[in-house]
Formats: structure tokens, C-alpha cells, sequence
């Protein structure tokens, strides 16, 4: 299994490794602006998970989740987790679960 130091890393090496879509996540889908694109949980699998903690202040901590969508879209989004999480959709939480 691929692990990482640094967000940052991650995101480079991902983007090497044909992960090129930025995904947003909205409360029932994810949203990638470019090109213009909708996901609901069954057109998308998460592919890996990576966790990152701020170094100074364990507020700064994120989880990176990598996705391939059903049609082969492939990418990345980036998302607090703890106080900071966004809200989502039970359906999406259930799909975002790490287990």
C-alpha cells in the first residue's frame, strides 16, 4: 500500500497517476467543475483513503479520498474530517465511510 507524508505529495503523485479531476463534495454527489460533471454514490468507487494531521494544530487534519467514477473518470477530493467535516447526505456518508 502507497503511503504519504504530506497532502501535498499525494496530490502530485495521484495527479502523475492519471488522477487529474478536483472533486467537490455537495450533499447528495460529488461535483467536479471542469469539465462540468454530477456523481451520485452509485457512479463512483473509492478507490484508496489517506488521512493527513496538521503538524502544529490537530484542527488542520484532512482526508484525502482517491475516486474512479463508473465511466473512468479519475481524481481526488480533499475534506476535513472531525469538527470540520462537511455535511452530506446519509447515502454519501455511508459511501465516504472508512472502514
Amino acid at each position: 500500500m502507497q503511503s504519504y507524508d504530506t497532502l501535498v505529495e499525494a496530490l502530485d503523485d495521484l495527479t502523475k497517476k492519471g488522477y487529474t479531476h478536483d472533486f467537490n463534495i455537495a450533499d447528495d454527489c460529488l461535483i467536479c467543475h471542469t469539465p462540468n460533471v454530477q456523481l451520485r454514490p452509485e457512479q463512483f468507487h473509492i478507490v484508496d483513503v489517506f488521512r493527513f494531521e496538521g503538524m502544529s494544530n490537530p484542527d488542520d487534519s484532512s482526508i484525502l479520498y482517491v475516486i474512479e467514477s463508473t465511466d473512468g473518470m479519475k481524481g481526488t477530493l480533499v475534506s476535513a474530517y472531525g469538527a470540520y467535516a462537511d455535511e452530506v447526505s446519509n447515502e454519501m456518508m455511508e459511501k465516504l465511510k472508512i472502514h
